[in-house]
């Protein structure tokens, strides 16, 4: 019986994020090694989570990419 912790994820607003939810770009974010943009209010649906409580894995234009938690807020 081991104690294993919960990561718990929240967007900028401080909402619970989970497995599957679909969250909402607040910032238009640069993509690095790209000279792509991510517009401010594109939607990420069936985000995953990481290891980090900081960032999310999400599939944005049919790239996955991973996204800092502080520019998402969830839809």
């Amino acid at each position: 019986m081991e104690d294993v912790e919960e990561l718990i994820v929240r967007d900028s607003n401080g909402a619970i994020l989970k497995e599957g939810d679909s969250v909402t770009v607040i910032k238009d974010l640069k993509v690095r090694g790209s000279s792509g943009v991510i517009k401010r209010g594109t939607m990420v649906k069936n985000i995953r989570l990481t290891d980090d409580a900081a960032e999310v894995e999400g599939k944005v234009e049919k790239s996955v990419m991973v996204l800092r938690t502080e520019f998402l807020k969830k839809a």
